[in-house]
């Protein structure tokens, strides 16, 4: 951990962070970082990176605000700032996203101090990876349907159903999931919040293959799976509200906000296409030109309202309708900049060798096809768009003739 408290002043912290950052990462990502993500993938392999991580991991600066029992530095969001600005140009992804932000949101917000030191560290470090267990085959769009039943057994609850969508459940050691343990209420509260162990017998993981032909998504199968009273987070059938902090998390991940960002988004931002349009001769085209510009200043006005919204959560504000603007934003931005990224291939983008595997793929339509997920992933755009009628602009709610009825009297597809 680095020596580096919540009295650091901020220029004193930033001297420190400078100096780890010559000690600590290698010479080569430095220098290949400042020639742009191209260059620092030709020197820094993904397998190298998680090599290397455990060194972030330890310094503290993964997620520095977090306090040093959690895996952070306990500083504020100021002198956090000041260090995001030296380490940002390095490009230091953070791993486990869905633990940084997914399940980290529920510990945080409804967690007992207990959960979050056994947790929060393996989080940080990366050595305990995590998945969300929310989707099922009919129960995407309107969540609160679901039907993955959750059985009090002793000091455990016996889980029994099906997830689906799931990101990294072919990875990852813990979930976050929601399961119904109360079928006479309603649907919004019958639900409870748990944290599952994925290495047990009763749970089955079934990848289901991409567009662009990898397994990022799986289907998840829970037949007898069990999880202690102790890893069930805030009350019994109350994991609705829980949810929401954990579902808010996720589409700031989604719109950019978060530490997923672009890289699980799919493609490149709108400064690669100034770059692609330079090298294909097309930025002498005035209408390119504009196009790009256009893009490029969305992608800037999307930074500073991310750039707000983080320092919200860091003042301790609930981001609220926020996340939900950055996640429509971003979903639509980003297939806007993918898509033309694509056109400004031309003939590269529409044939390569065949037989080819998926790492051949131009990245370039790597990411159009990839960025079809997301009008989809952190929540649909509909489903966003309502939220945002409803709690910006304050239009009525749809009319639910099933409102307050006994979740298992609906009828459910």
């Amino acid at each position: 951990m680095l020596p580096i408290t919540a009295d650091t002043p901020a220029d004193e912290a930033v001297d420190v962070v400078r100096r780890w950052v010559e000690a600590e990462v290698p010479a080569a990502w430095r220098s290949a970082a400042a020639d742009g993500p191209a260059a620092l993938r030709a020197v820094r392999s993904p397998e190298q990176y998680r090599r290397w991580y455990p060194t972030f991991a330890r310094s503290g600066l993964v997620v520095p605000t977090w306090l040093p029992e959690h895996g952070g530095l306990g500083i504020g969001n100021e002198v956090a700032s000041a260090i995001e600005a030296v380490l940002s140009p390095l490009r230091l992804t953070r791993l486990n996203p869905l633990g940084l932000n997914n399940a980290a949101a529920a510990l945080f917000s409804h967690g007992t101090e207990e959960q979050r030191r056994r947790f929060l560290p393996p989080i940080v470090r990366n050595e305990e990876k995590w998945c969300q267990l929310f989707s099922e085959p009919g129960a995407g769009s309107d969540l609160a349907s679901l039907a993955t039943r959750a059985v009090r057994d002793g000091d455990d609850w016996v889980i029994t159903g099906q997830k689906v969508w799931t990101t990294w459940a072919d990875e990852a050691d813990f979930a976050i999931l929601l399961a119904r343990t109360d079928p006479d209420a309603p649907k919004h509260r019958g639900i409870t919040y748990f944290l599952l162990d994925m290495h047990q017998p009763g749970v089955e993981v079934r990848p289901l293959r991409q567009i662009t032909g990898e397994a990022e998504f799986n289907e998840v199968f829970l037949d007898g799976a069990r999880v202690p009273d102790a890893h069930r987070v805030g009350e019994v059938n109350d994991g609705w509200r829980v949810s929401a902090s954990t579902l808010s998390s996720e589409r700031q991940m989604v719109s950019g906000t978060g530490s997923g960002g672009m890289g699980r988004l799919g493609g490149s931002s709108a400064e690669r296409l100034i770059e692609l349009a330079q090298q294909t001769r097309r930025w002498d085209d005035p209408v390119v030109r504009n196009k790009i510009m256009r893009l490029w200043a969305q992608e800037r006005i999307r930074g500073w309202t991310n750039e707000r919204v983080r320092a919200a959560l860091s003042a301790g504000q609930s981001p609220g309708a926020a996340s939900s603007i950055g996640k429509v934003h971003q979903a639509t931005l980003n297939q806007q900049i993918q898509n033309l990224m694509v056109d400004l291939l031309g003939t590269a983008a529409v044939a390569w060798p065949a037989g080819a595997d998926p790492d051949a793929l131009p990245r370039e339509v790597h990411g159009m096809l990839r960025s079809l997920a997301n009008s989809t992933e952190g929540g649909t755009t509909d489903v966003n768009k309502n939220i945002l009628g409803e709690r910006v602009l304050g239009l009525d709610r749809e009319p639910d003739p099933w409102k307050n009825k006994p979740w298992k009297e609906i009828p459910r597809s």
